[in-house]
């Protein structure tokens, strides 16, 4: 509050001590002792003084007082805010530094960090391993022009290839009569693993191309697939998902990626091989697994919908069917495998057949071996309980699209949902 004259009680403010000089001069003055002696007495304290100049003095000493208070509230106040502003300015500069550090690394997770793509990845491993001594440079450079002939073909090498895996099991099964009732397969399927161009992030390509090894060997889908007879290699793949995002397949998932993916490490997932199965007239649905069905997390209802998708055209009696199904593309959080068959159990369980892109080719040998015990099938089974994630995803194919469905497609594509089971 405004400082009041202790003379006159009017508000002074920060003027009081020219206020009371002003006004109330003459009463600093009063009258004397009684022995002659003039006293004056402080208007503020009471205090007596024997001398005018030491009474001035000392309501100095008051006035002053009061201006160091009132101006050091002031201070303290400025001082709290700026306080404040800078430690708000703390925090939002720490948050955006958090922000910053967290996209980047979800940029270099999902390879969107334009740290390079296959190329340079393979090119670093290679020279990686020559340094360990665990290449010769020799090897080294003629990988290196394999490597650079396959990028400017587009087609894939074949080094990460296996063949022949499915006609094993299917002559593994013929005379296996141990737990399982009834297995089916898909047709033809090659295993293609990860390599040191894209190991980390290249298993939605790797899974795409076990998928199309199949197909290419379906007469169904040959109308489909008459510009693209060979397998083709990553880099390839990635230029065609663009190609399929420029016809205006799913805007929304390209915008995702900037609308670029060679040159990359980019991780593609459900909604990139379905836009490029589509592009391709080759008809294809989502399923959305999008929480467990069943006890302790699993999902059982997701077994159950592959089991129809084999069996629905296949009731015969036979053992083993090799049907003419295609592969079905399987997508978690994180990685995605190919499912190229599911048995039956004679105790009614289900158990899925899975080509993963992170066995090797040495793995995968093994199983064109197949011992009579079954224990290589270990690398492919996974029964209910072994599958928890919490979502899972699945890219099935289910026939050829006419021009005029391809072009419906595209258009809802740009709304791209996926059916749900509930």
């Amino acid at each position: 509050a405004p400082a009041e004259c202790p003379f006159c009680g009017e508000a002074a403010g920060r003027e009081l001590e020219e206020h009371v000089r002003a006004r109330h001069g003459h009463l600093l003055g009063a009258p004397g002792t009684g022995n002659g002696e003039q006293l004056y007495e402080c208007p503020m304290c009471s205090l007596t003084c024997t001398n005018i100049q030491i009474l001035e003095e000392h309501v100095d000493l008051h006035l002053e007082e009061h201006n160091f208070s009132e101006g050091g509230d002031m201070k303290d106040l400025e001082l709290a805010q700026q306080l404040q502003t800078e430690e708000d300015e703390r925090q939002r500069s720490e948050e955006e530094k958090r922000e910053r550090e967290e996209f980047e690394k979800l940029q270099r997770q999902y390879g969107l960090d334009n740290s390079g793509g296959f190329k340079q990845q393979f090119l670093k491993n290679m020279e990686r391993e020559v340094d360990r001594g665990r290449m010769q440079p020799f090897e080294y450079h003629k990988r290196k022009a394999d490597m650079m002939e396959s990028l400017a073909s587009g087609i894939d090498d074949g080094r990460t290839k296996t063949s022949g895996v499915i006609e094993a099991l299917c002559k593994y099964y013929q005379s296996e009569n141990k737990d399982v009732r009834r297995v089916w397969l898909s047709a033809g399927v090659d295993h293609f693993h990860s390599s040191l161009g894209d190991r980390g992030w290249g298993c939605g390509y790797r899974n795409f191309q076990m998928l199309l090894s199949s197909l290419l060997q379906n007469s169904f889908y040959n109308d489909c697939l008459r510009d693209t007879t060979l397998i083709p290699s990553i880099p390839k793949i990635q230029s065609m998902i663009e190609d399929a995002w420029r016809e205006g397949f799913d805007p929304q998932g390209a915008s995702h990626f900037n609308n670029r993916l060679h040159g990359s490490k980019a991780w593609i997932g459900a909604c990139e091989i379905y836009s490029l199965l589509t592009s391709l007239r080759i008809k294809c649905q989502i399923i959305d697994f999008h929480k467990p069905t069943g006890p302790m997390g699993t999902h059982p209802r997701l077994f159950e919908w592959i089991l129809h998708y084999y069996s629905a055209d296949n009731e015969g009696g036979a053992k083993v069917v090799c049907t003419s199904k295609p592969p079905i593309y399987l997508q978690h959080q994180g990685h995605s495998r190919t499912v190229v068959g599911i048995e039956e159990k004679k105790n009614k369980s289900l158990c899925l057949l899975l080509f993963d892109p992170g066995c090797s080719s040495q793995q995968m040998q093994k199983l064109l071996k197949q011992n009579s015990d079954g224990t290589g099938l270990r690398l492919l089974r996974k029964f209910v309980g072994s599958l928890k994630e919490k979502q899972y995803q699945i890219v099935a194919v289910d026939g050829v699209l006419s021009l005029e469905e391809k072009a419906a497609r595209c258009r809802a594509s740009q709304v791209l949902t996926s059916e749900k089971i509930p």
